[in-house]
């Protein structure tokens, strides 16, 4: 007898929450062949939790030693919570998009382990951008920023996986998307997961967040569409960092001028 639509849903969600994160879940007794498609609604949610905890340590670290080194802190609480998941997939994407000269090179590169200086200068900016911008924000600003900014990326990692082909080769990846496409009732919902930090945010810093968020994953999926044919898991990962930190330096903006 196959699993209720409730065990299902609970299923995808933990399948969410092994992918994205190294937090302990429950293991899941089977698993369909479109997995991945079904459980990309709940990749913002997922975001969101380890927005949360971020949140939490910006707020606590805020009042023992300052914002800098609290900013610096919950970034790393982020990338300790996900074992650096997103940050990898932005190295390999920097040095496979910036380092080949033909698609075959480029995807060869990304996966390559070895990290070149594409990686390093992508990541140590988006990292620093995020310190930074973390660090100008007041305690309320900041934890609020920080679920939305998780939130969102995740939500530009689905969207880049359901408007673009896979251009991985299936046979060598460590994750292929499987047979299925997300649905529009599920993009649906995940779009609806990621509106509620954006209320406590009030309208300009929201609207300017996430217009330099989705330009800067838009940017990314096109120069990966135009030099590997589509995405792969490592562009998700930088789509979603992308994302991330244009939402804060987005919000740091508004918060400056005023």
């Amino acid at each position: 007898m196959g699993r209720s639509r409730i065990g299902r849903e609970i299923d995808h969600l933990l399948c969410a929450v092994q992918l994205l994160t190294r937090l302990p879940a429950p293991s899941v007794p089977e698993l369909a062949p479109d997995w991945m498609a079904r459980s990309a609604k709940y990749f913002p949610l997922v975001g969101q939790g380890v927005g949360v905890a971020c949140a939490g340590v910006w707020l606590v670290a805020s009042r023992i030693w300052g914002a800098p080194l609290a900013a610096l802190l919950s970034v790393a609480a982020g990338a300790a919570l996900t074992g650096a998941f997103h940050e990898d997939g932005l190295a390999d994407t920097a040095d496979g998009l910036g380092g080949g000269r033909t698609v075959e090179q480029r995807l060869a590169i990304m996966k390559d382990s070895r990290i070149g200086v594409f990686a390093l200068l992508a990541v140590s900016f988006c990292v620093a951008a995020r310190v930074l911008a973390l660090a100008s924000l007041s305690l309320a600003q900041g934890a609020w920023a920080l679920i939305a900014a998780h939130g969102g990326g995740r939500l530009a990692a689905v969207l880049v996986m359901a408007s673009q082909p896979y251009a991985g080769d299936p046979a060598v990846a460590k994750l292929t998307p499987g047979p299925g496409r997300v649905q529009w009732a599920e993009l649906a919902f995940a779009g609806l997961t990621c509106l509620w930090p954006l209320f406590f945010l009030r309208f300009a810093p929201s609207l300017v967040g996430c217009i330099l968020g989705a330009a800067a994953a838009a940017w990314l999926a096109l120069t990966a569409r135009r030099l590997i044919g589509g995405y792969t898991g490592d562009v998700l990962g930088a789509a979603e960092q992308l994302f991330e930190t244009a939402f804060l330096l987005g919000v740091a903006a508004v918060a400056h001028g005023r």
